[in-house]
């Protein structure tokens, strides 16, 4: 009945028919035929999981703690996110969705982007990217004069 409504990681799953009162072995007797007919797959939510939230909208910081918090160790949640989108590109467009196209022209717009993007879960490069703040694209002054 679980798993007719949405994917679980097995953690997840396992802590579910617990709090029923299954015991442990029969829980992992379930798991296992869950796991062999493919009901039951970590890295199917995994996938899904990246795809959803960066849909929504959500950087990595913030999906690297979620999964954290459901489980995952750090190898499978970091080669999730890698499968993942560009996430500079997603900073860009949630930046735009939010604010507009048009660049902050003021330090306290920047501030203010910044903080959102940061509460989204993106990095400060992606954010400094986004924000159109990449000192190597940026012209240094003192060049001109040379």
């Amino acid at each position: 009945m679980l798993l007719s409504r949405r994917d679980y990681v097995s953690s997840e799953l396992a802590a579910k028919l617990t709090v029923k009162g299954y015991t442990r072995m029969a829980i992992d007797a379930a798991l296992k035929t869950l796991r062999a007919e493919r009901l039951l797959d970590d890295s199917r939510f995994l996938e899904n999981f990246v795809r959803a939230h960066t849909s929504r909208g959500q950087g990595p910081a913030r999906m690297r703690q979620k999964l954290q918090q459901l489980g995952f160790g750090g190898e499978a949640i970091e080669a999730a996110i890698e499968s993942g989108p560009n996430y500079i590109s997603l900073c860009r467009e949630v930046r735009a969705r939010k604010f507009g196209q048009k660049a902050p022209a003021t330090w306290a717009e920047k501030g203010k982007q910044a903080r959102f993007l940061q509460y989204r879960g993106f990095s400060s490069d992606h954010i400094r990217l986004a924000l159109g703040q990449d000192p190597e694209t940026l012209e240094n002054p003192a060049d001109e004069h040379s």
